[in-house]
């Protein structure tokens, strides 16, 4: 059990700190609750290339890289749909090195012209190299776009189009900081030896005097899809065929979240699942093929996607996919697969538990996710599941709801 205690400032922020008195790190983990799903439509991308303009400097850290490394630290950061986390890891003693970086750009960020300039061109080039230029690099543009029709999923993390992030000027920089990037909307983890009275001391030095204001974030509900399944065929230079079966499911939230993590693990996680086992290393229809869960804090997806080997046809694919979940609805799943998933899963999740980092990242998420005892409950979470639970949800996910098709294929 990871102990830790939470408390918040008067501006809002949401502080959580765990104690390791064994440790002579410290993790200063700062998560902003502001991913790709808070941009305009017209202007995605944005929440991407502000992780970028964070490490541009501030008032009085023009360089943010140099002071954390003369303090014998590393820093690091991400964006994913719902959130924007950064992480720092330096010596205890140096705590206080990254706690005034951290709430320097908070307050002060510099976002000039040439920064906001700059940081365009590093994200555009990025898209080209990611998204434009690599194999397959953009099925997950057509699988975002097919799979939402109101909630902002329709785009992938790094934006719809690269002409969407040159067209953010700084005036628009200024507005996105003003509305995300402040104590409000904020999740501070701290993992250290220190007790707990000298990180609420530090934290209110550092932050306490950063006004906070009232975050609004108001999203679209998704429409549900309909009765009908819609299958998308693109085409690449690709040197073999890809297939993309995506099918909705409920939110990180949703109680029934660990039975599809564990299907889809049933299904395509290590080389003894389901399809791995059959139709790679039994019958040679794939020469890769997966399944998983997007796990995001809106509508989220439960995706088989696999490369066809050479000579095989995509209805001799997609049939043998479908054989292995049609049989997920009907048999019994024993339980000796059953412990087999849950026990990676769970074991897993221990062996993250013993980086400290880890433990501040993962108290940030489910912090940001209003419930920090989660981290703590998970591995009850999924040793309560059942074979009648997951054969439950079989049926709901694979033949009550409608589903998505993508099929990527080499340009002849």
């Amino acid at each position: 059990m990871i102990k830790f205690k939470t408390f918040k400032l008067d501006n809002g922020m949401e502080v959580i700190h765990h104690r390791d008195p064994n440790t002579s790190l410290a993790v200063v983990n700062l998560l902003y609750k502001v991913g790709s799903r808070n941009e305009d439509p017209s202007q995605t991308g944005i929440a991407h290339l502000f992780e970028h303009l964070m490490f541009s400097g501030s008032k009085h850290a023009p360089d943010f890289d140099l002071p954390l490394q003369e303090a014998g630290g590393e820093n690091n950061a991400f964006t994913n749909t719902d959130i924007t986390n950064y992480y720092n890891m330096l010596p205890a003693d140096n705590i206080d090195t990254a706690l005034w970086l951290e709430a320097d750009r908070m307050a002060d960020l510099s976002l000039t012209e040439d920064n906001v300039s700059i940081q365009k061109k590093v994200v555009i080039e990025e898209f080209q190299e990611t998204c434009l230029n690599k194999p397959y690099g953009d099925s997950w543009h057509h699988v975002c776009e097919m799979s939402y029709s109101q909630y902002p999923y329709k785009w992938p993390t790094i934006g719809y189009k690269p002409s969407h992030v040159e067209t953010v000027t700084r005036e628009n920089a200024l507005k996105f900081y003003a509305d995300y990037y402040q104590p409000r909307n904020a999740v501070l983890s701290i993992a250290s030896p220190y007790d707990h009275d000298s990180i609420i001391k530090r934290v209110n030095h550092w932050f306490g005097d950063i006004e906070g204001k009232q975050v609004d974030i108001n999203l679209p509900l998704e429409k549900k899809l309909g009765d009908h399944f819609i299958s998308k065929q693109v085409y690449g230079k690709v040197s073999a065929q890809h297939l993309f079966l995506i099918f909705p499911m409920p939110d990180r939230l949703h109680p029934n979240y660990y039975q599809y993590d564990l299907l889809s693990d049933i299904l395509g996680y290590g080389k003894s699942s389901r399809l791995i086992a059959r139709l790679i290393m039994s019958k040679s229809i794939f020469s890769s093929l997966s399944a998983y869960i997007t796990g995001t804090m809106g509508p989220g997806l439960f995706i088989v996607e696999g490369r066809l080997l050479d000579g095989v046809s995509i209805d001799t694919a997609r049939s043998a996919i479908w054989k292995e979940l049609n049989l997920l609805c009907d048999e019994v799943i024993s339980e000796k697969e059953l412990q087999k998933v849950k026990n990676k899963a769970i074991s897993s999740m221990k062996f993250g538990d013993v980086s400290l980092l880890n433990r501040a990242m993962n108290l940030a998420y489910y912090g940001s996710l209003g419930k920090p005892d989660m981290m703590n409950q998970e591995d009850e979470n999924y040793d309560a599941v059942t074979s009648a639970h997951l054969i439950d949800v079989a049926n709901k996910l694979f033949k009550e709801n409608p589903h998505r098709e993508l099929i990527y294929s080499p340009q002849s």
